[in-house]
């Protein structure tokens, strides 16, 4: 499983959207947008380590796309927590253009298998 890039970037995302979560609460006061990006930004690693247990291809890639479908949920929050001034711009680029990496690693694997 280390060497599975979508497996170790979507958990290492996990763990930057908890501390995201823990920031949010801590330092803003921001307890709703925060709660849903914590619960769709891990959901991604979620369903990708379901998604190599799958019991057959079909569910293999309905759970990828699952976890696609969290990665941009993740993305509109990530967009409406900068843009409502919740996280500055150094922060923002970083995590949001690991979010992008993740959708496009995702969509990249969901067209070659099928």
């Amino acid at each position: 499983m280390k060497d599975n890039i979508i497996v170790s970037k979507s958990k290492h995302f996990a763990l930057r959207i908890i501390r995201l979560r823990k920031y949010l609460v801590s330092e803003k006061h921001e307890y709703v947008m925060s709660k849903q990006i914590l619960r769709c930004g891990t959901s991604i690693g979620a369903n990708v380590k379901e998604a190599i247990r799958g019991q057959s291809k079909p569910d293999f890639y309905s759970k990828l796309n699952i976890a696609l479908k969290e990665a941009s949920e993740t993305e509109y929050w990530l967009e409406l927590l900068h843009e409502s001034g919740y996280i500055e711009e150094k922060y923002f680029s970083g995590i949001y253009n690991d979010c992008q990496e993740i959708i496009r690693i995702l969509i990249s694997i969901c067209k070659t298998n099928q």
